[in-house]
């Protein structure tokens, strides 16, 4: 969608087992003043009544929303690239649906990428509130895109952003079944900052952030927006390789001047499962990448809109 001057600020919240947090959620966005909004709120297959609740909460509250439903679950990231298709704002802010992100601080952050001319800006916090399995994934994840994507090496990545609209939107033009949405962003500009933010205790419900989901963002991280794992492959057969020449040479030395014979068959078995392990390693690796491929070639989904139900924007006065 093209952009409409008059609004300032598209929020994008992708929904997945969200019915708990539903009528405060939309009650609190709801409430805004002065200022030219929009919510688009992605469902991202949730299999609760998060349907039922959101769009009664709409009825209820009324306001600018948008509410786009996705056949399945395909992953928050996927829901975000859905929300940002249908954005119209000059600036787009993500968030989650518990609430641990105040709306007003989305409202801060928004302010402070359009002020100080940013096309990104990234939150940051004194104290998060998440679960510490979250906690230590949210490290591990930054600590891999420092290796993996184009960004400033440090800079802390959080799915609480604000983006430009016209660089929200022009993510959306990767339509691979395997979206990265900081990797998308990266590779359009590097003009981005950082605020730090109030985090708020979970409103309702339990996270739903698994090892499951993590090791699908890990992949679609390391094999989307970089070959590294593949020089690292292949730095891991040069050096095993290497190894293995000079035991060789090690055994031909010892026989010729020491006439020693290098006998034993566990330590050749183990030489052996190692060297194979390896190289399944190595091959598994390689056929990740190219069953991604395959996939998007063959035009695996993104994602598959259900329904839609578009609102009007609200006219509010300028800030």
């Amino acid at each position: 969608m093209g952009t409409t001057d008059s609004i300032d600020l598209s929020f994008v919240i992708p929904l997945y087992r969200s019915e708990d947090c539903a009528e405060r959620l939309i009650q609190e966005l709801s409430s805004l003043k002065d200022l030219s909004y929009e919510v688009i709120m992605v469902n991202d297959g949730s299999p609760d009544g998060t349907r039922e609740k959101i769009l009664a909460a709409i009825t209820k509250h009324g306001g600018p929303f948008t509410y786009l439903e996705h056949n399945r679950n395909y992953g928050e990231h996927n829901a975000v690239m859905t929300g940002y298709r249908h954005t119209r704002g000059r600036f787009v802010v993500n968030m989650d649906d518990d609430l641990q992100n105040p709306v007003e601080e989305a409202v801060r952050l928004y302010k402070h990428t359009a002020a100080n001319d940013l096309d990104a800006v990234y939150s940051f916090y004194e104290e998060k509130k998440h679960h510490w399995f979250r906690n230590l994934g949210s490290k591990f994840t930054n600590r891999m895109a420092d290796c993996l994507v184009d960004k400033p090496k440090g800079f802390y990545l959080s799915s609480f952003r604000c983006i430009r609209g016209s660089i929200a939107r022009s993510i959306t033009d990767y339509v691979g079944p395997y979206p990265y949405i900081d990797g998308l962003l990266f590779q359009r500009t590097q003009r981005v900052g950082r605020l730090q933010v109030r985090h708020d205790d979970r409103f309702a419900g339990e996270s739903s952030y698994t090892l499951t989901c993590l090791i699908r963002l890990w992949l679609n991280m390391a094999t989307s927006f970089s070959i590294l794992p593949l020089r690292l492959a292949i730095m891991l057969g040069l050096l095993v390789s290497g190894l293995s020449f000079l035991g060789g040479i090690m055994i031909v030395v010892e026989y010729l001047l020491y006439g020693i014979e290098t006998q034993g068959y566990a330590s050749l078995m183990v030489a052996v499962v190692f060297l194979a392990g390896v190289q399944l390693l190595t091959l598994g690796l390689m056929g990740e990448y190219l069953g991604r491929v395959f996939l998007t070639i063959n035009g695996k989904p993104q994602a598959v809109l259900r329904e839609d139900t578009p609102q009007p924007v609200r006219k509010t006065a300028a800030p």
